[in-house]
């Protein structure tokens, strides 16, 4: 739990807090989008939750709902606790109450005792009365009766901030808010005239939502929670019409891929369509913000083709662009702003970690390993919190220097803390990331991993189609638009680390990738993975063999593709001793061209690890060795001699897009 969730929660996320901004200072009855935030297991939805709880909560009626417990969290349940949040006193406006809803979920909540529809006419007041008496007098508040069974899903978001917590603390308080006994007939009237209910009779609306509920089937339980959430939207429609009332209501739904998260989300979709397209009245005032680490069913397949949405990024987000990019009205997608979470660039780590030497200032020595844990965890927001988790309760030497590149070189294997969790850090994080992946489907995935394009592996090693789709699903590939798709680097290196761990599993899946492509005719993918399998003089056979014959920059291209190949190389000693290792058992006494480039091959191939280099530390044995070809090539040497002073004065990539 962070002092202020600010710093944090916004590093990379500013653009949605710019947009909810926006949507908050709409005029009531404006339109507005439903904004999912999606992404990998640890792409920082949390954050971004903690962050606009801390940064609108003060002067916006907020709610807060997980529907990523194990508790079955029901439509109504979530209404319940959603409104009762709602209704936090705020220094600047009256309360906020919802009637409507709250005699809906009365009117259908304990069933009621009646012979004829005519008698549960007459009875339903008196039971009504008597139903509030009961919650008022153990809870303080009927709505509050709620927390009894769904009480887990108001639990703060992960990271939130001592700020944020005592704001949604506020809106948890419990004390005595009866419901007027005389909004029941107005309430009672507005059933009357839904279009969902049969009678016109307020009343016996009523008792026909008792009857839903009771002793309805699935049809009539999907008309109820219809109505229900109808009423929910009405009350915001008639609380805004005051006024010293709010002009809007800011809902935050966190981990809504789950079976309950969807139905809520497909109700409330409905709802809003129903209204504000359907009935043409007016739009309701409730901004929605929603996380989902999961593609939605509701859209089709998750290659996207069927939906009229493309995702957009978090930076420039904003309502002109939901309005240019929205589709027509006639169709309920119109109300979705889907924007995919993006991992944290190389300063926004280094500022994260600043920040967190307030608390921790134990992590100050650790302060120049940023680009490390950058090129690491490729910037995903939970990978980066591990990582500094790690550091701060271990062993690592805080010297620069040797020692420290050989602690670190088997950082995956270190258990983040002591107590009860003994997990190592790859167990951790891989837990996390793949939650619901069986041992099986884990090691399949072990295997295919192995394959830079994730379909090849798939396709290849016998998982199929299925494993490819649930990864995607579950946006835990890289750039999900991308020609090739591949695995996010931080899970794929992680899985790469675990199948380093079956040797016998690892030389198999690589010869067999390698034997793949050289069957279709693509040399630089094979040799890609014959330096995976370290045999090492058949990729210099084949660079030198390129080095006369094709244009620097090109032979330069294919070299960089073919030594970012994984390796299971020792895990034992720093960049120099992993070096020597890969030496020839007979160095040639002449400099050569095969000479260097299988020098350079084996550096490069180290230095491309973050694990074999955390400290960079072989950049100017790779100038050097590009140095050394431009002397021993005829022409076309300026491209050579650029990549020279490219790592000599290396400069570490924003993102993880670029090498290191």
């Amino acid at each position: 739990m962070a002092e202020s969730g600010m710093g944090v929660g916004l590093r990379g996320r500013s653009g949605i807090i710019s947009l909810v901004g926006e949507c908050l200072r709409l005029e009531p009855t404006d339109e507005r989008p439903v904004i999912m935030l999606l992404g990998p297991r640890g792409s920082g939805a949390s954050d971004a939750h903690g962050a606009l709880m801390e940064k609108f909560g003060p002067e916006t009626p907020f709610a807060y709902v997980n529907v990523g417990g194990e508790q079955a969290l029901l439509p109504r349940y979530a209404l319940a606790l959603l409104a009762r949040q709602l209704e936090r006193k705020l220094p600047r406006y009256r309360r906020s109450h919802f009637p409507r809803l709250t005699l809906g979920l009365l009117a259908s909540d304990h069933q009621l005792r009646m012979t004829s529809l005519a008698e549960g006419r007459r009875n339903i007041r008196r039971e009504l009365d008597a139903f509030q008496e009961q919650a008022e007098a153990r809870y303080g508040d009927y709505l509050a009766a709620f927390f009894e069974v769904a009480g887990g899903a108001v639990g703060a978001p992960d990271g939130a901030s001592t700020a944020a917590l005592a704001l949604l603390r506020d809106a948890l308080r419990r004390g005595r808010r009866r419901l007027p006994g005389r909004k029941f007939t107005s309430s009672a009237a507005w059933y009357g005239g839904h279009p969902l209910l049969r009678s016109r009779d307020p009343w016996e609306a009523l008792v026909e939502l008792n009857l839903w509920r009771h002793d309805g089937d699935e049809d009539d339980q999907e008309r109820l929670d219809r109505v229900l959430f109808s009423a929910l939207l009405e009350d915001m429609r008639s609380n805004v019409r005051h006024s010293f009332m709010p002009r809007s209501y800011l809902l935050l739904l966190d981990n809504s891929h789950t079976e309950y998260g969807r139905r809520f989300l497909d109700l409330l979709i409905r709802a809003r369509h129903d209204d504000a397209v359907v009935a043409g009245a007016d739009c309701d005032p409730l901004t929605v913000v929603a996380s989902s680490n999961r593609w939605l069913p509701r859209w089709g397949p998750a290659t996207g083709d069927q939906w009229p949405w493309r995702l957009r990024g978090p930076d420039r987000a904003s309502l002109a662009d939901w309005r240019e990019h929205r589709p027509g009205r006639d169709s309920d997608d119109t109300w979705w702003y889907p924007l995919r979470l993006r991992d944290l660039n190389l300063d926004e780590v280094r500022i994260r970690i600043e920040l967190e030497l307030r608390h921790h200032p134990d992590l100050a020595p650790f302060t120049r390993l940023a680009p490390f844990v950058h090129r690491l965890t490729a910037g995903l927001p939970r990978a980066v919190s591990l990582v500094l988790e790690l550091l701060r309760h271990s062993s690592v030497p805080v010297e620069d220097g040797a020692e420290q590149d050989r602690w670190l070189r088997t950082l995956p294997d270190r258990t983040p803390r002591e107590g009860e969790d003994t997990r190592t850090l790859a167990e951790a994080a891989l837990d996390h990331l793949l939650r619901g992946f069986d041992p099986a489907r884990r090691a399949a995935l072990e295997e295919c991993a192995a394959a830079r394009d994730l379909s090849v592996g798939t396709r290849l090693l016998g998982s199929g189609d299925s494993l490819f789709g649930e990864v995607r699903g579950r946006w835990l590939l890289h750039s999900p638009g991308a020609v090739t798709p591949a695995l996010h680097p931080w899970l794929r290196r992680l899985l790469l680390w675990r199948l380093a761990g079956r040797p016998d599993d690892w030389d198999a899946v690589q010869e067999l990738l390698a034997e793949h492509f050289r069957s279709e005719g693509r040399p630089v993918q094979e040799m890609y993975h014959r330096l995976a399998a370290e045999r090492i003089d058949e990729v210099t056979g084949y660079l030198v063999e390129r080095f006369p014959v094709v244009p620097a920059a090109q032979w330069i291209a294919e070299f960089n593709t073919i030594t970012a190949a994984p390796n299971r190389l020792g895990q034992a000693g720093g960049p120099l001793e992993l070096l020597a290792d890969l030496a020839p058992d007979e160095p040639p006494e002449a400099v050569t061209t095969a000479s260097v480039i299988r020098e350079l091959i084996t550096v490069r191939w180290v230095w491309s690890d973050p694990l074999a280099d955390p400290g960079m530390r072989l950049n100017d044995m790779i100038a050097d060795g590009f140095n050394q070809l431009s002397r021993l090539r005829r022409n076309d040497i300026v491209a050579l001699f650029n990549e020279a002073e490219r790592y000599r004065h290396w400069r570490h990539p924003l993102t993880s897009a670029g090498e290191g």
